[in-house]
């Protein structure tokens, strides 16, 4: 992928994504038919939507527990102070106006034979085809000494709300001279760029406000998406204040002790004086009630329709399935949400779904007026998504003008993408 990108095409990338999946505007089957679908993020929501737009007619149903959704894209601008948490904050009640029935329940049981699912508060919801849109839960298995209690004091901020709050305000406390540590797994991993975006903003913070501190990076990885536009972005801006500990250097964090703030990597131990742990993995809980998960911890779908290759009439999106060369990112979840969409509605009509072709946008910002971006189209084949021509990625050698452009463009694109998904 070595096509320059613009702030302008990344855009018209993230437009192609959701238009180049036309659905059908009538149904022509006797039954319409009733679609439920279990998550209320980008993927979700923007199944919902596309399917109620598909034909007024269908009964679709979406299953969120939380009234408001909470955008992990610029979330790390939350954390770095350069954001509101009200700011990344979004409602069902436009999807409500146009007719989705929005239930703000948790899904506890999902009954493949009977087509039904449960909430917490015991109601029922029969369905014809399901939609599992649930992101990512931690792999606590695989990283002995984290879980919940101990996120309380080492954050992931993995999952936008009361999290990046607390990673921000421990941030604000840190004395300037301080470290703050940031582990990160390996892949498959939600928007495998952001933990650097994050070292990059957090490292914005710091410069300008507590210039003696660091941020170090212990990284299960030897290589990373967009390396070399973040490593030259850190040298320009923030000179050593960020180092890298690589895998082969002993970077893969293999425990925690909450305790006393320590992370233990094969090669040394850290306690820095703020630790934010992105622990392993795997797809959203009712993802694995249901049965639509693997060994791996991630759903195997049909990448023509996305129905689970476990589970009859149950289809799996965004950053909880396997989706091949295409990542866990929020463009890629909106435009998996309205190829499934579109897949569903002509399965319920008796006729054979076209192949989609998704586009995939992930923007980077490493300081306010420095931004940078990588769009990647993908298609079927065999039973992954594989990338195909007409990627483009940020040249690295780019004037500051293009990066200032660029991240203009983020904040765009975000706009977008929220009032496409939300309203």
């Amino acid at each position: 992928m070595n096509v320059p990108v613009t702030r302008r095409n990344a855009v018209l990338g993230i437009t192609a994504a959701a238009t180049s999946l036309t659905l059908p505007s009538i149904l022509r089957a006797q039954s319409a038919g009733r679609v439920v679908v279990v998550g209320g993020g980008f993927g979700g929501a923007a199944c919902a939507r596309a399917l109620k737009r598909a034909d007024a007619r269908l009964q679709v149903t979406l299953i969120e527990p939380n009234k408001l959704f909470t955008s992990c894209p610029f979330s790390n601008e939350v954390i770095a102070g350069l954001r509101d948490i009200e700011a990344q904050q979004f409602g069902y009640d436009r999807l409500a106006a146009e007719g989705v029935a929005v239930i703000n329940q948790a899904a506890t049981k999902v009954e493949p034979q009977q087509r039904s699912v449960t909430t917490t508060d015991g109601a029922a919801f029969t369905y014809d085809r399901l939609v599992l849109s649930p992101g990512i839960d931690f792999h606590f298995e695989a990283l002995p000494g984290y879980d919940d209690a101990a996120s309380e004091k080492m954050p992931h901020a993995w999952k936008a709300g009361a999290q990046t709050l607390l990673l921000r305000r421990q941030l604000e406390a840190m004395d300037d001279g301080g470290t703050l540590a940031i582990a990160i797994p390996a892949n498959p991993s939600r928007c495998p760029p952001a933990p650097y975006e994050r070292a990059s903003l957090i490292a914005h913070y710091l410069k300008t406000n507590k210039p003696r501190s660091k941020v170090l990076i212990l990284d299960a990885k030897d290589s990373f998406s967009q390396q070399r536009l973040f490593e030259k972005a850190w040298k320009e801006l923030y000179g050593d204040m960020i180092e890298r500990v690589a895998l082969s250097q002993g970077g893969r964090v293999t425990s925690v002790d909450a305790s006393t703030k320590t992370i233990v990597t094969e090669f040394g131990n850290y306690t820095p004086d703020v630790a934010n742990v992105i622990p392993p993995q795997r797809a959203g809980h009712v993802a694995q009630i249901a049965g639509a998960a693997d060994a791996t911890g991630w759903c195997p779908i049909d990448p023509m329709t996305f129905e689970s290759k476990l589970v009859p009439n149950i289809h799996v999106i965004g950053d909880a399935c396997l989706g091949g060369g295409i990542p866990k990112s929020a463009s890629a979840a909106s435009a998996q949400g309205k190829a499934c969409a579109a897949a569903i509605v002509s399965l319920l009509a008796g006729r054979a779904p076209e192949a989609p072709r998704l586009t995939g946008v992930c923007y980077t910002t490493v300081a306010p007026g420095y931004g940078f971006s990588l769009a990647g189209n993908y298609q079927p084949r065999g039973d992954i998504f594989a990338e195909v021509e007409g990627g483009a990625t940020s040249p690295v050698d780019a004037p500051r003008e293009l990066r200032a452009r660029e991240a203009t463009e983020a904040e765009r694109w975000f706009q977008t993408i929220t009032a496409d998904t939300f309203g």
